[in-house]
């Protein structure tokens, strides 16, 4: 979701926690909503709720949008790898006011964002 359409502005995630070595350099950080930020916490990893195994989250700066997630006409987010699934399900990207917004946005035209599709 382009942070301008956000009515808070958008945190500086760590997208490997300093907690986990991670550093303080442009190619460790991303930006995040608040509800992302807050569900991922200092997390690197979650559950694959498919294989029940432990996948790496989505590394927006390795790993290009597309090839993971898809946007369904009615707005949710689903997955195609692993990574997806298991970053959907840690930051609760499917919740109903979050894909209400996406279409909301989608109708506005400001989603998804043509040189970031990333929500």
């Amino acid at each position: 979701m382009p942070e301008l359409v956000r009515h808070a502005k958008f945190h500086i995630d760590h997208i490997i926690s300093t907690k986990h070595g991670g550093g303080d350099d442009s190619e460790n950080l991303c930006l995040a909503c608040a509800p992302c930020n807050r569900c991922k916490g200092a997390d690197i990893a979650a559950n694959d709720p498919l294989t029940e195994k432990i996948t790496r989250l989505f590394n927006p700066r390795l790993d290009t949008w597309d090839d993971h997630f898809r946007i369904y006409p009615d707005g949710a987010l689903g997955e195609r790898t692993p990574e997806g699934r298991a970053t959907i399900v840690l930051l609760r990207i499917n919740q109903a006011p979050r894909i209400e917004q996406r279409n909301i946005e989608r109708l506005l035209g400001n989603y998804p964002c043509q040189n970031n599709p990333s929500p």
